[in-house]
């Protein structure tokens, strides 16, 4: 049986299907999961702590979905590999998995987890709209100056968040190409990880379409060196 602790985030999380975070209980949060309020304040504190911990369980989430995702680009439906550094083909008679194929495995998770996940929503995007806790993303527009300007705790800004993906993505096609210079491969995962984001902001008709457009991206990208 889940502990106290996720039981409660997973109420919270629910709970947000049928009301903005405003509406939320913390007496309702702890009766959905079964457990009294006063375990939830000894677990998060306040309501506030209790946003902060949604907030960062979804992030933590979303985040070891791209590390699987770049795991096991083949195995989804990410496009087939023709790039540069292919080095022959697999047992299926299959180019390897190249940097391509890890980059739009990459985008058909974040794209379907966006879609999915409102907290993923707005820390890719910075907007959180108003049924969401301020901890789920920067306000927007952003104050232009002072302490105002940072981030709410818990959340991750979504520059920051952009660079934990393109690390996660240029780790997995650096090894699997060591000889692509390591400042090129950054900055073809990061134009994977922009375009990918633009596409949250903007939906395509088809995932599977951007996928291979991020895919081609960054072969033409990592071609040139």
């Amino acid at each position: 049986m889940p502990a106290a602790r996720e039981l409660l985030l997973d109420a919270a999380f629910t709970a947000l299907g049928t009301r903005p975070w405003h509406g939320v209980r913390m007496v309702d949060v702890a009766a959905a999961a079964g457990v009294s309020r006063q375990t939830l304040y000894n677990e998060f504190g306040s309501k506030d702590g209790l946003a902060r911990a949604l907030v960062r369980r979804e992030a933590e989430t979303f985040l070891a979905g791209v590390e699987h995702s770049l795991a096991t680009a083949r195995d989804a439906d990410a496009p087939d590999a023709t790039g540069p550094d292919a080095t022959g083909p697999d047992t299926a008679g299959r180019d390897p998995v190249d940097a391509g194929d890890r980059c739009a495995a990459a985008a058909l998770w974040t794209l379907r987890t966006a879609r999915a996940n409102p907290f993923v929503r707005a820390a890719l995007t910075g907007c959180r709209g108003d049924r969401l806790p301020p901890a789920a993303a920067p306000s927007v527009p952003a104050p232009r100056a002072g302490r105002e300007a940072r981030p709410p705790r818990g959340a991750l800004s979504p520059g920051a968040l952009v660079g934990r993906i393109r690390d996660s993505v240029a780790g997995a096609v650096g090894a699997d190409a060591p000889g692509l210079p390591p400042d090129a491969v950054l900055r073809a995962c990061e134009a994977a990880v922009r375009l990918t984001l633009s596409y949250v902001v903007a939906p395509a008709p088809s995932d599977e379409e951007v996928a291979a457009e991020v895919a081609g991206l960054v072969r033409a990208l990592l071609a040139q060196e």
